[in-house]
């Protein structure tokens, strides 16, 4: 996969591309990223990308020049349209499913504003997807994209020491993950729970299953309105409620 990154601070990215599984994911191949400076494709001397908006108002307008210029550059000779990723507090919401989906293509670009916002041409002639982290607003879209690109780059075949590790991410089931242990098995007092300690994998599977369910039930009770749940899930989950009844 190849993702390019358009920033004002293109800096910022330095330390997050060159750590962690970003970095072990480009060392073994899969995937290439780079980032460039907005202001590079600026047309005037001073290497301007904003100006005032139209109608009057506070803060600046990135100018939609610079942006069309920087992705037909990037795209120039290319056979199949890239996926061109506007982000904004005004976009969908992303999720798992979002990051799995964007895992599947060959090529992304990440639009990264700053200011006031993004001249409307931009939005409607230029990007494919509007994403936004959250309901909230950040000073300009590099954190987001940090984001977004670490959680679908973690996704590429290869990228993880195990293939199968992201599976049981919390989100990737529908269901939050459920708690993990390590050595000691008695800390202060504080022990692993016996079913982790003895051996029987079948225990174990239907152990972290349950936990799963339990903790999206007490943290993230919405989630079942998106989950499809098996016999002994949907069980395990009425007794679950049951007994919350009860207290």
């Amino acid at each position: 996969m190849n993702i390019h990154v358009l920033s004002l601070f293109p800096d910022m990215f330095t330390g997050v591309f060159g750590s962690s599984i970003l970095k072990k994911a480009q060392e073994k191949g899969a995937v290439s990223l780079a980032v460039s400076d907005i202001r590079e494709y600026s047309n005037n001397k001073h290497r301007q990308v904003d100006d005032y908006p139209y109608g009057g108002g506070a803060g600046m307008v990135l100018k939609p020049e610079p942006m069309f210029q920087a992705v037909e550059t990037l795209t120039e000779g290319s056979t199949k349209k890239p996926r061109i990723i506007l982000m904004c507090p005004q976009g969908e919401r992303f999720t798992q499913k979002k990051a799995e989906e964007l895992a599947k293509e060959e090529e992304l670009i990440f639009l990264c504003g700053h200011y006031e916002g993004y001249d409307e041409r931009i939005r409607e002639h230029l990007v494919t997807d509007e994403i936004s982290i959250g309901d909230f607003v950040l000073t300009g879209g590099e954190l987001p994209a940090m984001t977004v690109i670490d959680a679908v780059v973690r996704l590429l075949p290869g990228v993880l020491g195990q293939e199968d590790s992201h599976i049981h991410d919390s989100f990737s089931t529908g269901l939050l993950e459920h708690p993990h242990y390590t050595r000691p098995a008695d800390f202060r007092g504080m022990k692993v729970p016996d079913v982790l300690v003895s051996g029987n994998h079948g225990k174990i599977e239907q152990w972290r299953e349950e936990e799963s369910i339990r903790r999206t039930f007490e943290r993230r009770p919405d989630l079942f309105e998106h989950i499809e749940l098996s016999a002994s899930q949907k069980a395990f989950l009425e007794k679950l409620k049951k007994e919350k009844v009860e207290e």
